[in-house]
Formats: structure tokens, sequence, C-alpha cells
């Protein structure tokens, strides 16, 4: 009799790092609201994305490692794996609107349109991913848009924000 092989449920711990693609694209759409008026070229903003999101990764790492070797009394450097492990999608969720925002530019769309575009759709991701959330948490569908209009709510704040400082 021959053993049944479940194939990995979170193979990219996309599913135990959920949270980190939310605070990820977050971060995204607060760096693109607050400076996108501000820098003056496409690049200056991908730059912005890229090292505030990095900053703000390896200050969530850190937290999480200290957490995890003082609260679990594990080695530092275990602590570190694990909590690398786990919070990597913080600094990945950025690259989506960061390669959105770079598509169209080289599309020749402007760089405050483009920066719009990067923008908006933060907000479908945030909405997506609080949809899904909602989904894999065992919710009814209607309760599911709730969470994603929640999620939404997030992107429209970084939207208001963005529209009241440019």
């Amino acid at each position: 009799m021959t053993a049944e092989v479940e194939p990995e449920a979170d193979r990219w711990g996309l599913l135990r790092g959920g949270e980190g693609l939310m605070t990820g694209t977050v971060v995204s759409a607060a760096v693109i609201a607050a400076t996108a008026g501000h820098v003056h070229s496409t690049l200056q903003l991908a730059v912005a994305i890229v090292g505030t999101t990095l900053v703000y990764w390896l200050a969530h790492l850190h937290a999480a490692a200290i957490g995890a070797a003082v609260h679990q009394r594990l080695h530092p450097v275990h602590a570190l794996r694990a909590a690398a492990a786990h919070t990597w999608t913080v600094a990945a969720a950025s690259l989506v609107p960061l390669v959105i925002l770079l598509l169209a530019r080289a599309l020749g769309v402007e760089d405050v349109t483009a920066a719009w575009i990067a923008l908006w759709a933060t907000v479908a991701l945030l909405a997506l991913y609080s949809y899904l959330a909602g989904r894999r948490g065992g919710l009814g569908v209607r309760d599911s848009i709730v969470c994603g209009a929640a999620g939404c709510g997030l992107g429209l704040v970084a939207a208001a924000l963005k529209a009241a400082l440019h």
C-alpha cells in the first residue's frame, strides 16, 4: 500500500504570509500617494517605492526575529530565518504596483497618469486580497465582498491622500 502524497498547500508561503501582501501593497500605495507629485521622474518614484518598502520590511523582519527569539527562545539566526520566511511577502508585494508603474511608463503613459494607474491597481489588489482572505476564511460570497470592500477602503484612503496632496 502506497501513501498518498498531498501537494504542498502553501508552497510559496503566500497564505501564511498573507498579511505581508496587504502590508506591502498598502506601503506601496502610501508611497505613491505621498511622493508621486513631488518627484521628478518615474525612476525616482520607483526608487521611493523600493526603498521605503525595503526599510519597512527590514523593520518588520527585525521585529519578528527579535520577538521570536525572545518569546520562543530561539537562537537569533534561527529566528531570523523563520521571520524571513514569514515576512518576505511584505517586500515582494511592492513589486506588483512597481511593475504596473514601469509598464505604464514603458507604454508611453505620462508620469502622473502612470502613478495614478499604479495607485488604482493597489486599490484593486487590496480589494482582491481581502475578498480572497474572506473566502479562504470560510465566509460566504456576501461577507467576502464586505471584506473586499474593507481592503478597497484602505486603498481609497491612499488615493484620497494623493488627491489631497497634489
